[in-house]
């Protein structure tokens, strides 16, 4: 790998960390309150996801320490593109993404259900197609 890329992703690593501080359960489920409808389902599972995956011991800390910050990213309201902007939310839903897929293959089942069963109880009727992430 040249210097130049090593350099990003440790940027970008060093970058992502700052966010870590600013998770906690409670802020989460407040923004969640304020974006349910604003942000695609499947944006809404990978949320749901990323939050029980904090309470899977069998996920190395490494992965936990990713989920944190991603979810920090979230639940901040001024970021790289502000929430309260059209489109506000990508920069948001592509953090998530990026460390949902990092993981993916680390998480457990249970996790997954567990997510899902939330989903479908704040929504109702899900189409399948939102709890394909991978």
């Amino acid at each position: 790998m040249d210097k130049d890329k090593r350099i990003n992703i440790y940027r970008f690593k060093s970058a992502i960390g700052r966010y870590a501080g600013y998770y906690t359960p409670a802020a989460l489920f407040a923004k969640l309150k304020k974006v349910v409808g604003k942000v695609a389902t499947k944006t809404l599972y990978v949320v749901l996801v990323l939050y029980y995956a904090t309470f899977d011991p069998a996920l190395p800390l490494k992965d936990r320490i990713m989920v944190a910050a991603a979810l920090g990213y979230f639940i901040l309201p001024l970021d790289f593109i502000p929430d309260g902007l059209p489109g506000g939310f990508a920069d948001d839903a592509g953090a998530l993404f990026y460390v949902a897929r990092h993981i993916w293959n680390n998480l457990s089942e249970s996790t997954l259900r567990k997510a899902e069963c939330k989903l479908r109880e704040w929504l109702g009727n899900v189409n399948n197609e939102d709890l394909t992430v991978v």
